[in-house]
């Protein structure tokens, strides 16, 4: 189970409050926006800032002075649909979505932006107010999902951590379905792309690539939601393997392929490791309870160090083949399964077709005992 973050808090806290005078030249009505603003109890004369969201990070675009009864106005011109944010302070602000010719009414009071906004003549920027309000309200849920779910596992509880795990699924589910619902929004394309994790929802995130590719091929979170799934594609589940050929412990060489014929549990790893290390006992166990049973490991270190290499081979008895051109993060076969975290496992069945990812525990036992028992 994984902690998916709420990316516009994130994102929001990271913006810096820096003085910038807009460019009030002529704005075409054809390309350009405008938010008309009202905030209550507001100082008149202060600064109202105007952000937009760009490479994950908000930059400042336009700085106006409130006016005597609360009202502002900021104009300018848009390429595309993007996000932006309205605030007077870096602790609280108002998301918006604009695009060409938007014409966009903001009524909102100075001491609570973001709870108190009321905002017309933007969809967009209504339909994210209604994701980011559930992903809010199920994060919490999520996080104490996850303690009772750690907490159920390691007492053994092998039911009731299932349960609580269905639970948690069915929290991500309810955001998921509300991203498929509105797939012709620039807010789904975002939600996909900043709320849902392709190295475990991979076929998802996938279906609604394609749908944005269809619906908004050429919106920025479109292109950079296709960029980061490009390199997964390739060993996604239900995919063959990309063959691995790699220097072996003793100076030889050994290929992923020569396994064929066996169930494979590829297992990127390294001796430096702590949680790969952690883990190596119940490996261990699952190994010697399976390899006569046409089960087999093939281990991938991201080691640089060859003596470190071999010693963490010999001190865990891990007795299965291990390759590594120990280069690190810089490994070939790293960059080919775009592993950018460890440990990470692909499980092959016998063709060399990849039929699971990232099992680790009581997740691995259970897959195996399924496909080998």
């Amino acid at each position: 189970m994984k902690n998916y973050k709420n990316y516009i808090i994130v994102a929001s806290a990271a913006a810096l409050l820096v003085g910038c005078q807009g460019n009030k030249s002529a704005t075409n009505a054809e390309d350009g926006y405008t938010i008309q603003g009202k905030l209550n109890n507001a100082t008149a004369g202060s600064n109202i800032y105007l952000f937009e969201l760009d490479k994950q990070q908000f930059v400042p675009r336009d700085t106006v002075a409130i006016g005597e009864n609360g009202t502002f106005n900021f104009e300018g011109e848009i390429a595309e649909p993007s996000f932006y944010r309205v605030t007077i302070d870096q602790r609280d602000g108002v998301i918006l979505v604009l695009d060409k010719a938007a014409n966009v009414k903001l009524e909102a009071d100075a001491k609570d932006l973001n709870g108190t906004s009321k905002i017309e003549g933007s969809d967009d920027s209504q339909l994210f107010q209604e994701l980011n309000k559930m992903v809010n309200e199920t994060q919490m849920q999520k996080m104490a999902l996850e303690q009772l779910f750690m907490q159920a596992n390691n007492e053994g509880k092998t039911q009731e951590a299932e349960a609580i795990k269905k639970e948690y699924d069915a929290l991500q589910d309810k955001i998921k379905n509300f991203l498929a619902q509105h797939p012709t929004s620039v807010v789904s394309a975002f939600g996909t792309l900043t709320l849902i994790d392709p190295a475990t929802d991979f076929a998802f995130a996938d279906s609604m690539s394609t749908l944005y590719s269809k619906n908004l091929p050429d919106s920025k979170y479109t292109a950079e939601l296709n960029d980061r799934l490009k390199g997964m594609r390739s060993t996604a589940v239900g995919q063959m393997a990309p063959e691995i050929t790699l220097p072996t412990p003793d100076g030889g060489s050994a290929s992923l392929s020569s396994l064929r014929g066996k169930y494979v549990l590829i297992d990127f790893w390294a001796s430096w490791c702590g949680p790969c290390r952690k883990e190596n006992p119940n490996v261990v166990r699952m190994y010697n309870a399976y390899k006569d049973k046409g089960f087999e490991i093939f281990g991938v270190s991201l080691d640089q160090n060859r003596e470190k290499w071999l010693k963490a081979i010999a001190d865990d008895k891990l007795t299965w083949p291990h390759v590594s051109d120990l280069k690190g993060w810089e490994s070939a076969a790293a960059g080919i399964y775009n592993i950018t975290a460890i440990p990470q496992t692909l499980l092959l069945d016998k063709e060399g077709r990849i039929i699971a990812k990232n099992l680790r525990g009581k997740e691995l036992e259970d897959k195996l005992a399924e496909v080998l028992n």
